[in-house]
């Protein structure tokens, strides 16, 4: 069987399934410190929506500030899956930050966004893009000269300008701020927050 897209994992996700996925993130890293690493136990007993394949980014805080952040953008294996290996790496893999140190476990907050699927943006210019951005909505992926960045929805909160989101985007993927090219390619997706 094919595996479904990222947004039918996210339509069909109950109460139950947010749960499942936060305790397998918590589990996830609860293992780490353990000297385990990210595992999902017993995936074929997991739900429907819990076994289709979609991208996620899990986002750990301590106290409300950022202490971990990993991601994917394709969506390749199971959600739960993802989600597990992906809670792993925030905490452990990070490079901005030391490996999570047992006395920060309980302090952590976990916050999963369940990535939909991205679609390509058209444009003639970057202000054509600018007016089409859709602040606290959209999440981009930005392809230029082989490299890429994404900033999830999330971000729009710390930069609300669309000027300013789309800049530090730029940055991100290692491009000056004021860069611009007709190859620019600019992808859109939402999220949907587990935490």
């Amino acid at each position: 069987m094919a595996p479904t897209s990222s947004s039918s994992a996210v339509d069909a996700l109950d109460a139950p399934d947010r749960r499942t996925l936060l305790d397998a993130a918590r589990a996830a890293i609860a293992g780490g410190l353990e000297g385990r690493s990210a595992s999902v136990k017993d995936l074929p007993a997991q739900s429907a929506a819990l076994r289709r394949h979609a991208a996620t980014f899990v986002t750990l805080e301590i106290g409300g500030e950022l202490r971990g952040c990993i991601g994917t953008l394709e969506a390749f294996q199971p959600l739960i899956v993802d989600t597990a290996e992906n809670a792993y790496s925030a905490a452990f893999r990070d490079p901005r930050f030391a490996p999570l140190a047992a006395a920060e476990f309980e302090r952590l907050d976990v916050h999963i966004s369940i990535l939909g699927t991205p679609e390509p943006m058209t444009f003639i210019s970057e202000e054509d893009l600018l007016a089409q951005l859709r602040p606290g909505i959209d999440g981009l992926i930005l392809n230029e000269l082989g490299r890429r960045g994404t900033f999830l929805p999330a971000v729009w909160e710390s930069v609300a300008d669309p000027r300013e989101f789309l800049g530090y985007l730029k940055l991100k993927a290692g491009l000056p701020r004021d860069y611009w090219s007709s190859t620019v390619q600019i992808y859109r997706y939402v999220t949907t927050s587990v935490s």
